[in-house]
């Protein structure tokens, strides 16, 4: 992974957590919390799925890792009273097993 595409992901990480913590403790008005903890939030973790993707050491988990990057973004974009709006969440799920199951193992002696 170069050296650039940590620093973005890094970036995007670090502004999606700063998006969760202040629309779980409703430190502005209800819109902008809406805004910050139920769309933003889902579009850093999208975009840094995204360049998280091509990094991956297993490359089977190439596209379900963009599948996972697309629907957090695009059930960021759903009304909150879609039926479909559990994509976004579904989506953060599996970015975050395909995250894990990426990790090289440890070879124990």
């Amino acid at each position: 992974m170069n050296t650039n595409t940590q620093a973005i992901q890094g970036i995007l990480s670090i502004a999606a957590l700063i998006c969760l913590i202040v629309g779980f403790f409703d430190l502005f008005s209800p819109e902008i919390n809406n805004l910050l903890y139920h769309r933003l939030f889902y579009v850093l973790i999208g975009a840094s799925f995204f360049f998280q993707a091509p990094t991956l050491t297993n490359k089977n988990l190439l596209y379900p890792m963009y599948a996972a990057a697309a629907l957090c973004i695009i059930g960021a974009f759903l009304p909150q009273d879609s039926k479909f709006i559990a994509i976004k969440t579904i989506g953060l799920f599996a970015g975050v097993i395909l995250s894990i199951f990426n990790r090289p193992r440890q070879v124990r002696r």
